[in-house]
């Protein structure tokens, strides 16, 4: 059995948060209780009622400034203010640096001007989440039981006491009444703006490869540590994640080991500032796959291509196809890819005959029409003539790309993300995009590409694949919302034809037309074959000696 390393059990305490609840205790925790309130997707905010409009409060005239964004409650005094006046707020009266973001319920120190974490707060929010009242000043998060709808539990003889109760249902919303979610299905700790590293994580958590790669215990992580000479290893890290989800333990866990090894290796990006969730997502596999060739010889005799469990599971191939346009020559590339990012296809047009664009947050795209943008012919303008090899000059031209190999878990980004040259700035765009739960690749295959733009006159396609699965199935959407310097990553995964969303700590289960009105960023899809192995009992999967022995819970799936 492998010795957790319990140095990164949680991030290091604030000081300022130390001071605060060695003066206060958990005072203002349990009354910031009675201000929580849960919207109908199971996020927590802050509501004060006799309030309207939530404005800060803070500054020399009694109306105080009016910024209604990114709005901070003090723990001790109870006042509204921004981020901005936060500082000034904790100067003018000492020992009040210590906030709540108003809008996600999460500890805010003002002097370190950064996110905290505290176990105890989160139990807070656990209780307000199952039904239970928390202990008026109790240190040890102790709750008394309150109105639970968990009969099947009763039934099971399960105890719904303190620490039982908060193990195991305390991020819980069951609305069946489901003894509990499927198993490997745990929360992660936020560590301050890692919302778009937890996304990402429960996705690739639950991608069937990645998943009986690291269970199979293909990569010991006790052996690793005996040859290699490196003091940290992501893929142990990622071992350890797996390790812990499947555990069967229910209690959120802090990924604070593997964040400090990708800041190790990615030090550009070593940053409490929230990151984009696809640069992420790349970052991660090519430091999976860069660890994992470097310690082993991963190609292929054959081929020669990779065959690591980041590329093995994700890689595919692109073709490029180059036309002149005064000759016609075809020029073709290949070339890998871990994902394929998707433009926006055309903006609809409503029923007054104007164009949606001006109104992004109410248009529709659909994912077959940005994959059809990506397949489509694109003219290259005169700014971007290439080298003709027939015609011996730059040429005007035509490209086409198309799917030259599918990969196992299909990763689809649309970028939502856009930069204007002319106005030097950027946005996000909110316009929603329609995708199917099942999804068929052979459209945008380039057997299927080629035939088209040749007609029936080609018989044999080089490299025709007739027996490659097409057919994919969705098993994790990662969403953003909020705006482009400031918004926030959820994940919605399907397990066993339900659907849940993960919002870090939070796990809860929601019905499939709230994923489909998601604004989608990242949407995982797995071959079917795959999909269909994937829901079968977990218990079947072999397990190494080496590793923890899984204790499954009374009742779960």
């Amino acid at each position: 059995m492998s010795t957790p390393n319990w140095l990164y059990a949680n991030p290091k305490p604030c000081s300022h948060l130390s001071d605060y609840k060695l003066r206060h205790g958990l005072s203002g925790y349990t009354k910031l209780n009675t201000c929580l309130r849960a919207s109908p997707s199971g996020r927590l905010s802050v509501r004060i009622e006799q309030e309207e409009v939530m404005r800060c409060g803070f500054g020399l005239e009694s109306s105080g400034c009016g910024e209604r964004r990114r709005l901070l409650m003090c723990l001790v005094c109870g006042s509204l203010m921004c981020s901005n006046h936060s500082v000034l707020h904790v100067q003018a009266q000492s020992g009040h640096g210590v906030t709540v973001d108003v809008e996600r319920s999460e500890l805010y120190c003002s002097l370190c001007c950064d996110q905290v974490y505290d176990p105890e707060f989160d139990r807070v929010l656990m209780c307000k989440h199952v039904g239970v009242k928390p202990r008026n000043g109790a240190r040890n998060g102790g709750v008394e039981t309150g109105k639970m709808r968990f009969c099947k539990r009763r039934r099971l003889g399960l105890d719904l006491g303190l620490s039982r109760s908060e193990k195991q249902l305390g991020f819980v919303k069951d609305l069946r009444a489901k003894s509990c979610f499927p198993f490997g299905l745990r929360g992660l700790n936020n560590l301050g703006n890692t919302c778009f590293m937890n996304s990402v994580l429960q996705a690739l958590l639950h991608a069937p490869p990645l998943r009986n790669y690291f269970l199979g215990d293909r990569h010991n992580r006790e052996k690793c540590r005996k040859i290699s000479l490196e003091k940290l290893c992501l893929p142990c890290d990622v071992d350890a994640i797996f390790t812990a989800v499947y555990s069967g333990d229910r209690t959120p866990y802090s990924p604070a080991q593997f964040l400090y090894s990708w800041w190790q290796h990615s030090s550009n990006l070593a940053t409490y500032e929230q990151q984009d969730a696809h640069e992420f997502f790349i970052s991660m596999l090519d430091l999976i796959h860069e660890k994992e060739t470097k310690e082993s010889c991963d190609l292929s005799k054959d081929s020669g291509e990779c065959t690591c469990v980041a590329h093995g599971a994700f890689s595919g191939l692109l073709r490029s196809d180059v036309t002149c346009a005064t000759c016609g020559f075809t020029s073709t590339t290949y070339d890998p890819c871990v994902d394929i990012s998707l433009d926006l296809d055309t903006v609809r047009r409503t029923s007054t005959n104007k164009s949606a664009k001006s109104n992004e947050g109410g248009s529709t795209s659909t994912l077959s029409g940005c994959l059809d943008l990506f397949t489509k012919p694109e003219k290259l303008g005169s700014d971007q003539k290439l080298y003709c090899q027939s015609c011996d000059g730059m040429r005007e031209s035509l490209k086409q790309m198309s799917i030259r190999r599918l990969p196992a878990v299909l990763c689809l980004h649309i970028k939502r993300f856009e930069h204007s040259h002319i106005r030097k700035m950027s946005r996000k765009v909110d316009r929603h995009v329609q995708f199917p739960f099942s999804l068929d690749m052979s459209p945008y295959l380039s057997s299927s590409i080629v035939r088209n733009r040749f007609g029936n006159r080609i018989y044999a396609f080089e490299g025709d694949e007739a027996e490659v699965s097409t057919e994919y199935d969705v098993f994790a959407v990662v969403n953003h919302s909020g705006m482009l310097e400031s918004g926030h990553y959820v994940t919605y995964l399907r397990l066993r034809s339900q659907w849940y969303k993960c919002d870090d700590a939070w796990v809860t289960e929601v019905d499939e037309r709230v994923v489909r009105a998601s604004q989608c960023y990242l949407v995982y899809y797995v071959q079917r074959a795959f999909h269909h192995a994937a829901s079968e009992d977990l218990g079947c999967l072999p397990m190494s000696p080496h590793r923890d022995t899984f204790q499954p819970i009374a009742g779960c799936c």
